[in-house]
């Protein structure tokens, strides 16, 4: 930011210089008034940028995050903070990879300008909004005086996400924990008695049993876990014929991953370079937004060792990919998630109809419109 010269600004100050220079070495007048009227322009220009300008710039997002579709409109409001009056100057507000051009008049001291802009939200997408950069120059384009006056700002544009309801309650259940082969010496499941051995915690001996056999015994418990459902999302450009398709398999793992978190059951969702926050569902779909695909993503073929990576402890895996990948490639990223743990595969394909089938652990489901999700969930529970 500052003070910058336009490469016409250069081309009239080495005109000036060289009409100076071979009119005094020539002895031509004319050339030499030549490169004093050049001069005498960038002298202009330069007091018509010079000074500069204190203004007070507030950018303003009436809401920082929206769905896709739904109005978004910001604000900037540019006041004079000077003690004299401002000239005018024009206001550039990068708004995503477009250039909002605003243009401020001159202000009296205190005095105040405000313009209205709109973003748009056609896709899902992180957009910066901002700096506010103003610009000052001379007529002729020669020199301009650029000063930033913001930060910039963050709009979120979420993906579309459908209720889920009652659809998904058999599947992500999550009462009182599931019952591991893992034994404990404390938890809920009483699963056998032991004999007693030094350490133990005496408030688990079984008195009845200590009184009849005349040796301690104690409870042994089998351990139980909170169900931890896995959501894993396919960025690979391999795995989707139609960037649609992905914008689809987005909004499907933000659907279901929405639902468990509403729902207050444990929930990763593994997508990109790592994981997305699951603690509120406007995080989760923050990081949804930015979300893309890329040749260096993972496909669904390495899904299933994902999970298994990332989240061993998972008990339901979700792996949500595009329509690219053939039964056997989705066969394939299931078959490293470990035993016990259920699978459930969606395939998003563009307007194909739902198709649910299941082999032993393993779903494999195909949806068309993020409006058969819970149908196809209900199929899956069922």
């Amino acid at each position: 930011m500052g003070l910058r010269v336009a490469p016409l600004g250069w081309g009239v100050a080495l005109a000036a210089l060289g009409a100076l220079v071979a009119g005094r070495l020539l002895g031509w007048g004319e050339l030499a008034a030549l490169g004093a009227a050049l001069l005498a322009v960038l002298v202009a220009s330069l007091l018509m940028t010079a000074g500069r300008t204190r203004y007070r710039v507030v950018l303003d997002l009436a809401d920082h995050r929206v769905r896709i579709g739904q109005r978004a409109v910001g604000r900037v409001d540019v006041r004079n903070a000077a003690r004299r009056r401002s000239l005018p100057s024009q206001v550039d507000l990068p708004v995503g990879d477009r250039v909002v051009e605003l243009s401020v008049p001159g202000l009296p001291p205190g005095g105040e300008h405000d313009d209205l802009f709109a973003v748009p939200t056609d896709r899902r997408a992180v957009i910066v909004v901002g700096p506010v950069v103003s610009r000052r120059g001379d007529p002729l384009g020669l020199l301009q005086r650029r000063l930033r006056w913001t930060e910039p700002a963050e709009l979120f544009v979420h993906p579309e996400v459908v209720a889920l309801g009652g659809a998904n309650a058999g599947l992500l259940r999550d009462l009182e924990g599931q019952a591991t082969r893992d034994l404990s010496d404390s938890d809920l499941n009483f699963h056998a008695l032991r004999d007693y051995v030094a350490g133990d915690d005496r408030r688990y001996i079984h008195w009845r049993t200590t009184a009849r056999r005349g040796v301690l015994m104690v409870k042994q418990f089998e351990d139980t876990r909170r169900t931890l459902t896995s959501i894993a999302l396919a960025t690979a450009v391999a795995d989707y014929a139609h960037p649609d398709e992905l914008e689809l398999a987005v909004s499907v793992a933000a659907s279901i991953a929405v639902q468990a978190i509403r729902d207050e059951r444990d929930v990763e969702v593994l997508a990109g370079a790592g994981r997305l926050r699951t603690g509120t569902p406007p995080l989760l779909l923050d990081d949804c937004s930015r979300l893309s695909w890329s040749s260096a993503g993972a496909g669904v073929v390495l899904l299933g060792r994902r999970v298994v990576r990332e989240t061993p402890d998972a008990s339901v895996a979700f792996l949500v990919t595009g329509g690219v990948p053939t039964d056997a490639d989705l066969r394939l990223g299931a078959r490293a998630l470990p035993a016990g743990t259920r699978a459930v595969v969606v395939r998003c394909a563009l307007d194909e109809e739902v198709a649910v089938r299941t082999q032993g652990p393993l779903t494999l489901a195909t949806i068309g419109r993020l409006e058969d999700l819970p149908r196809a969930l209900r199929r899956v529970v069922g």
